[in-house]
């Protein structure tokens, strides 16, 4: 019959408690505090809206009423920030009236719980300096907020011997599960609910609650309300236009810089940085900003759904300022940018494995040491045999350059190897891969002098092989790099995991092109070429898929007619020389399949009419450059009625002219040629972005 008595809220307490999961550090730090064990007596807790500070308190106060303390319990949302307010309110949930007698009389040797402590922050000092000084010894003060303590409860040589931080992080695996299970969700359901969740106990419970009506979302933009619920749970005021832009921007990037942000919100971006620095759910690392996994996820859902045109614009924002800073930056800098491409797949077959990389651990990829070297081999070996690491090895011989690593504390916990050809290496002809690969290139798209070949030629980490996390991340960004640094014809990915590998190379538009056997191991080579698809359209392409999450070969419209070789090459630009100001006949010339009539909306005649009159104005840097240029400018850019009349114009005899016209046409075909293969990149004309 007692059970008869007990009031609603113990039952409530007591529902709150069977639910409640992890946290173990907390509760030791609490019970130490409560029972004498430890002179921390102040514990400042802080972490994220959702987080889970006001279930943890909760926790608190049952475990210190059950060791018989008084617990008075505030919000700071419902005080004024004021020391009387305060004070106040510490009265008004003891349920005492009488306001003469002092705070430190009805707090002696009880347990004083402040959630929301951020809304106290301008008392924050007389708070620290004169509130809790007065309580007895035996007191016990839990503040919990959304943000770290302030200075002096860390650094003052007091405080520092009193006070015990403690921020709360995400639930891992286990602890999610235990949350999901306790909630009643069933175990068929519970691995989906872990990947969205990502160990955020607010959302795991609203997830929980989905599970149960029987609506359970396949990503978190497909549920609309507990996003509308984690956002409040996140955010609180934002305090103008250009700092909900810089939210968008932690959203969409791997990493946020000041410089990034200037970008989208120009001068304002200082006093943005410092505002995302300061919110729970934003770390700051060395290099940059970044927002947890969950926070990542609603944010960008949201601001997709309000404004998806914005949304877009942010997007391709954050998309070329990588391109440019990885093109523009130094060996040191570059990965960093690749990563941050790497991030904006999110939305493709890459997303779990961002995802699951960001939960692992930062990494970087770098180059290899020549330590290393025998370790990778040794992985090359265990998984794909001695003939493969034999090879293995008589590439790093050659080429030990191209090898890239992740490590962790155990070594190499992935590693990429790049092979770039042809160099005259015996080694191309030695590796069945690498010669099948050239085989196949002499059938469907012959080399053309100066142009160049790549593949990756190894990707694997020591524990799964080619399916290591971390293989995955050496993999890209190298490639990622590779691709938008070096002008390249072909290139290739060498996998003997197609099961695993095919549907990321299908997003990437990869096509399976050759088949070797190396030790009895099928290896399955992906190639591209990049002449018929040039880099800059490839990027723009991952970019649509990034927002789309299309997959599968390219549109037959980006497309390019197959690469002209040298011969066919010098040919096309004398006749596009002869109709540089006949759009119609410009418009059937050859060359406008090449890189010289290239533009973001496809090839045009009025492209290749500028690119070779941009090639004409680089002949000044040659020698007798001044007058070569002044030839093909009479003849062929604002052309005299006849070459009798132009080489009058130029004062030049008629067979000077003519010499100095052939010259100027053969030296103006191999600037236009080193366009064409990728080895010369034009300045941009003034508007042309």
């Amino acid at each position: 019959m007692a059970a008869l008595a007990t009031h609603l809220g113990d039952l409530l307490d007591t529902a709150r408690r069977q639910r409640f999961v992890g946290r173990h550090h907390e509760l030791a730090s609490f019970d130490d505090a409560l029972d004498g064990r430890s002179a921390r007596r102040v514990l400042c807790v802080h972490g994220q809206g959702g987080i889970g500070k006001t279930t943890l308190l909760l926790e608190f106060r049952a475990r210190a009423q059950a060791a018989g303390r008084s617990v008075t319990q505030i919000d700071g949302r419902d005080v004024d920030p004021s020391p009387e307010g305060l004070e106040t309110a510490v009265r008004l949930a003891l349920d005492h009236q009488d306001d003469r007698r002092p705070t430190v009389g009805l707090l002696a040797g009880a347990v004083l719980l402040v959630d929301g402590y951020e809304q106290l922050a301008p008392i924050d000092g007389w708070l620290r300096d004169e509130f809790v000084p007065r309580l007895s010894a035996d007191s016990v003060v839990v503040l919990a907020g959304r943000d770290p303590p302030t200075a002096p409860w860390r650094t003052d040589s007091g405080w520092r011997q009193l006070v015990a931080v403690h921020r709360l992080d995400p639930f891992d695996q286990v602890e999610s599960g235990q949350l999901l299970a306790r909630a009643g969700v069933v175990p068929s359901l519970r691995q989906h609910l872990l990947m969205l969740g990502r160990g955020h106990p607010l959302t795991m419970a609203l997830l929980a609650d989905l599970a149960a009506s029987g609506d359970v979302p396949d990503t978190l933009a497909d549920a609309p309300d507990l996003i509308s619920a984690l956002l409040e749970s996140f955010l609180r005021d934002v305090p103008g236009e250009a700092h909900l832009t810089g939210l968008a921007t932690c959203a969409l990037a791997w990493l946020t810089t000041e410089d990034l942000l200037h970008r989208l919100v120009g001068a304002d971006a200082p006093a943005v940085w410092q505002w995302l620095a300061r919110q729970p759910f934003v770390v700051s690392g060395t290099r940059g900003l970044f927002t947890h996994d969950l926070a990542r996820d609603v944010l960008d859902a949201e601001f997709e759904r309000r404004a998806p045109e914005r949304y877009r614009a942010h997007r391709w924002t954050v998309y070329k300022h990588a391109v440019a800073g990885l093109r523009a930056g130094t060996s040191l800098d570059r990965p960093l940018h690749a990563q941050q491409l790497f991030c904006l797949l999110r939305r493709s077959p890459f997303a779990t494995a961002i995802s699951a990389l960001r939960a692992q651990g930062s990494a970087t990829v770098v180059p290899a040491r020549p330590g290393e070297h025998e370790q990778v081999c040794s992985i090359v070996e265990r998984f794909e045999g001695p003939a493969s690491a034999d090879l293995a090895r008589g590439w790093l011989r050659e080429q030990p350059e191209h090898l890239s690593v992740v490590r962790t504390g155990d070594g190499v916990a992935g590693f990429a190897y790049h092979v770039r050809c042809p160099g005259g290496s015996a080694m191309e002809d030695r590796d069945p891969v690498v010669r099948a690969v050239f085989d196949h290139i002499a059938r469907e798209g012959p080399l053309r002098p100066g142009e160049r070949v790549e593949l990756v030629r190894y990707c694997a980490g020591p524990r799964e092989h080619q399916r290591d996390l971390y293989a995955l991340l050496a993999g890209t960004v190298p490639s990622l790099i590779e691709w938008l640094t070096r002008p390249l014809a072909w290139s290739f990915i060498v996998t003997v995991d197609a099961e695993h590998w095919a549907p990321f190379l299908d997003y990437l538009a990869f096509a399976p092109l050759v088949e070797a056997n190396v030790g009895g191991l099928r290896h399955i080579v992906y190639g591209i070429d990049w002449r018929r698809l040039p880099v800059d359209d490839w990027f723009d392409l991952m970019h649509e898929r990034g927002r789309s999450g299309a997959t599968g070969p390219p549109p037959a419209a980006l497309i390019r007619p197959p690469p002209l070789d040298r011969a066919r090459f010098s040919a096309a630009v004398k006749a596009a020389l002869q109709t540089l100001h006949r759009p119609d006949q410009l418009a059937a010339n050859p060359l406008l399949g090449s890189t010289l009539a290239a533009t973001t909306n496809g090839p045009n005649a009025d492209q290749l009419r500028a690119t070779i009159e941009d090639a004409v104005a680089c002949l000044g840097k040659e020698p007798k450059g001044d007058q070569l240029r002044a030839v093909l400018n009479r003849t062929y850019l604002r052309p005299a009625p006849s070459q009798e009349a132009a080489a009058e114009i130029l004062h030049l005899p008629l067979s000077t002219y003519r010499r100095y016209l052939a010259k100027a046409t053969e030296q103006l075909t191999d600037i236009l040629w080193t366009i064409e293969i990728g080895d010369l990149r034009l300045p941009a004309r003034p508007g042309s972005e």
